[in-house]
């Protein structure tokens, strides 16, 4: 909900009406629907709007990720998915029958679509899916999805990860997860004291209105053939606000205008990757989990409390954001530009004193 309008210290309204609402760089304060309040541009609202409706009004939901997958009686296996041709070999059916996705948009929402559907809209999200999950020697994929071949990927953590390991003679999978959980680990903290049963029974004060989740280790290969395990949160369980959800992110034509300007001007351009970045962000959700083996055998089957932003969260985008905006204005003092909220800016010098700007994206 907008607030009120935000004015300068005289009193005089920030930024400039424009008949085009993504040209507006007025300055709102918007409260959300947790109670919290963040100054956002008109622009920017409108942009949320804009991106939930197509030209007519009628909603729009744009496709974020692929978070679970189901079958039914209908479906075909492996043992009946298959059938023999000349020569001795074998061939796949073609059918994506009995199969269905549970798609994200980027509203939060979700909701179960046909794996016809899912395939020609997002092919390449779902072959990923399909690999990481195990599911590529399914028929319904292994007719049409390229495989990892040579490397074993799979889903469990406590299972078939381990075994790949113990039946190859190595331990690359077994090093994958201890790397992230290493890092995941600040993600969650115990609640001593307390069983599962007492905590859906609401007996357990501290975690009273809090949504039990299920939390995992995802796998895949990196190019370079490094095995990457990731462990998320399965947001699908879990109610949370659209509003509480959105986070936008810096504009492509303020990229490529930045870039023309450190071009014409002879600056230099500098990357850098934040590493499990949504980690740094507080959770804004009430979240607890059970541990599983992944958490250490000692810890297994035990109740714990997401305080950091896990990934796999609906909000955890937007706490991310938030967390990163107010430290690069209140600690680097970097100043939002009107026209794109997630561009800054801030002044300095070259070692000869010519001024200049510098611009993080």
């Amino acid at each position: 909900m907008v607030t009120r309008h935000i004015t300068d210290k005289n009193g005089r309204p920030i930024g400039k009406a424009h008949s085009n609402p993504m040209l507006d760089t007025r300055v709102y304060e918007v409260q959300l629907e947790d109670g919290t309040h963040e100054y956002l541009m008109a622009n920017k609202i409108a942009e949320n709007l804009y991106a939930q409706v197509d030209d007519e009004g009628r909603e729009i939901l744009y496709f974020a990720d692929i978070v679970d997958h189901r079958k039914d009686s209908t479906a075909l296996t492996e043992e009946n998915g298959f059938i023999k041709v000349q020569g001795g070999g074998s061939k796949c059916i073609k059918t994506t029958k009995g199969w269905e996705m549970l798609v994200e948009w980027k509203d939060g929402t979700s909701s179960w679509l046909p794996l016809r559907d899912v395939k020609e809209a997002s092919l390449v999200e779902l072959s990923e899916y399909a690999v990481a999950m195990g599911l590529d020697r399914e028929p319904p994929f292994a007719w049409w999805n390229p495989q990892v071949r040579g490397i074993r990927v799979q889903k469990t953590p406590g299972g078939e990860a381990l075994r790949i390991d113990k039946e190859t003679g190595t331990d690359f999978w077994e090093l994958a997860m201890i790397k992230e959980m290493v890092k995941a680990k600040v993600s969650y903290e115990l609640v001593d004291g307390c069983t599962p049963e007492k905590v859906r029974s609401e007996k357990v004060p501290a975690l009273k209105g809090h949504q039990e989740v299920s939390c995992h280790i995802i796998f895949n290969i990196k190019m370079d053939f490094t095995r990457k395990a990731r462990f998320v949160a399965n947001c699908s369980t879990a109610d949370m606000p659209s509003a509480l959800t959105y986070s936008s992110i810096v504009l492509r034509d303020s990229v490529r205008i930045s870039l023309l300007v450190a071009a014409l001007n002879v600056l230099d351009i500098f990357t850098c990757d934040i590493g499990n970045a949504y980690l740094n962000a507080p959770c804004k959700e009430h979240i607890w989990f059970v541990a599983g083996h992944e958490c250490g055998h000692e810890m297994k089957g035990r109740v714990m409390k997401l305080v950091r932003a896990l990934y796999g969260l609906k909000s955890s985008s937007a706490s991310w954001r938030k967390m990163f905006k107010d430290f690069i204005e209140t600690h680097l003092e970097f100043i939002p530009s009107r026209a794109d909220g997630d561009m800054y800016y801030r002044r300095n010098s070259k070692p000869d004193g010519t001024p200049y700007y510098e611009l993080p994206l």
